[in-house]
């Protein structure tokens, strides 16, 4: 059963809590320095780079994705505009990473936008502008950065700003990334270790950055955790809002305890794509971090692939029930919405899908989320609205590949002597009043999002 699942898996969490490094004191995850609001109230909705240009993304492309993206999904609330991996690296050129890569790099090992793909950036003037004119369309810019100090910076042996120490002194060159050459780890027990990363966050906070997806952090957690706890610390020295994400997963549950108190968005998977294997591997994800995910602390199951994907080269595999189901599953999970498709081609049909308000009030507007015990080959989740109003919402997955009907006893939400209103949020009309249980039949890898009020 579910419910006895998650008893354990807390009851595991707290145990390993023990045996690991010191965090915050505070029940609840930290908000920036000085006792501000929390940095992510509510899901992170935004858009990303890498689903749709990989390592290739350039000014020009940003600022057309920037554009459609503050007309047709700003009203909605995806407010956070991130340009993904490699905009550093002058050469890159799609979805590999290149062995030794020329990066652009100023004197002090911190890497810069590549000029030749963002004009702005020349000169060491960063992302300022690109920053600038992400906000003025009412937005907040986003960066990707990878792990440690650049392999490059380590052979030249830069000198770290604000201390006496140089890349060499505190790189850990055992400590790499299987699948990005790029940069070796961070000794965080070295003098200058901490001085590096605030060198770089004291950067990108001069650039207007407002949100950082730090990569090669949450796999393998246990070996990373100091540097995650620098980059907190750098952020918090920063002088500036900035939103922590981590990447990638599948992020370790014995480290529940520790995540929510150094970053807002942490990957419970690896690369999420448009396949439905994958989609269906996702339930049970967000099902054993649900009891970590609130405030400021959300389990992140990945960019929403949907549109025009892969450089341009294909749409989405996913049918439109599927697409559907990945909307629903992320919006009842309370999971960040993050578009990942070229914003170029956006049809009518997954912009719909993007902007419903009813579903995206799941996400943003929802409290007490929690999976139900289900039977083989589907999910139940229901929750609970903010506000007044009251009533239950509740979210029906069908997971095999025919069609089924799914029988959900009214009792389970205490309901079960009293006649229901329904109302079906995807097609945002009211269906029949139910009594004693609600029948739905659902197609091959489909899904339903209801709202009951008695």
């Amino acid at each position: 059963m579910i419910n006895s699942h998650r008893r354990h898996l807390l009851a595991a969490s707290i145990a390993a809590a023990a045996l690991l490094p010191r965090v915050a004191s505070a029940a609840t995850p930290q908000t920036v320095s000085g006792g501000r609001a929390p940095l992510a109230p509510t899901p992170p909705m935004g858009w990303n780079s890498w689903n749709s240009f990989a390592t290739t993304i350039t000014e020009a492309q940003s600022l057309e994705n920037a554009r459609i993206m503050a007309r047709q999904l700003l009203p909605s609330g995806y407010n956070v505009f991130t340009v993904d991996i490699q905009w550093y690296e002058p050469n890159a050129n799609g979805y590999e990473y290149r062995k030794d890569a020329e990066l652009t790099m100023d004197e002090y090992g911190r890497l810069l936008p590549a000029p030749n793909r963002f004009p702005s950036a020349k000169n060491g003037a960063g992302f300022k502008a690109l920053a600038e004119q992400i906000h003025r369309m009412g937005m907040k810019f986003g960066i990707h950065i990878m792990r440690g100090i650049p392999r490059q910076a380590v052979r030249m042996n830069t000198p770290i700003l604000g201390s006496r120490f140089r890349a060499q002194d505190i790189a850990d060159t055992g400590s790499i990334c299987t699948w990005n050459g790029d940069m070796y780890g961070v000794d965080m027990t070295k003098p200058g270790a901490q001085e590096y990363y605030n060198s770089i966050f004291k950067m990108y906070a001069s650039w207007g950055v407002d949100f950082i997806k730090m990569d090669d952090l949450s796999r393998p957690y246990d070996k990373n955790w100091r540097e995650i706890e620098a980059a907190h610390k750098a952020i918090q020295a920063s002088g500036r809002a900035i939103t922590l994400s981590l990447s990638p997963g599948e992020t370790d549950l014995k480290w529940a305890s520790h995540v929510p108190h150094y970053a807002q968005m942490w990957r419970i998977s690896d690369d999420f794509w448009d396949e439905w294997k994958m989609l269906k591997e996702q339930f049970q994800r967000l099902e054993d971090w649900n009891p970590h995910m609130g405030e400021n602390a959300w389990p992140d199951a990945d960019m929403l692939p949907l549109g025009r994907l892969a450089l341009g080269n294909r749409d989405t595999n996913l049918t439109p029930d599927e697409q559907q189901t990945l909307m629903t599953l992320w919006s009842i999970a309370r999971s960040p919405l993050i578009m990942g498709g070229d914003l170029r081609h956006l049809d009518a049909k997954t912009l719909a899908l993007l902007t419903n308000p009813e579903v995206l009030a799941v996400n943003q507007k929802s409290h007490g989320n929690q999976p139900h015990r289900a039977d083989a080959g589907t999910r139940i989740w229901s929750a609970r609205p903010n506000g007044a109003n009251g009533g239950q919402y509740l979210a029906l997955f069908n997971t095999q590949d025919t069609p089924v009907e799914i029988v959900f006893d009214l009792s389970r939400l205490n309901l079960g002597d009293k006649t229901v209103a329904l109302r079906d949020l995807w097609m945002r009309k009211d269906l029949a009043p139910a009594r004693g249980a609600i029948r739905q039949t659902l197609a091959p890898h489909g899904s339903a999002m209801l709202r009951l009020a008695a």
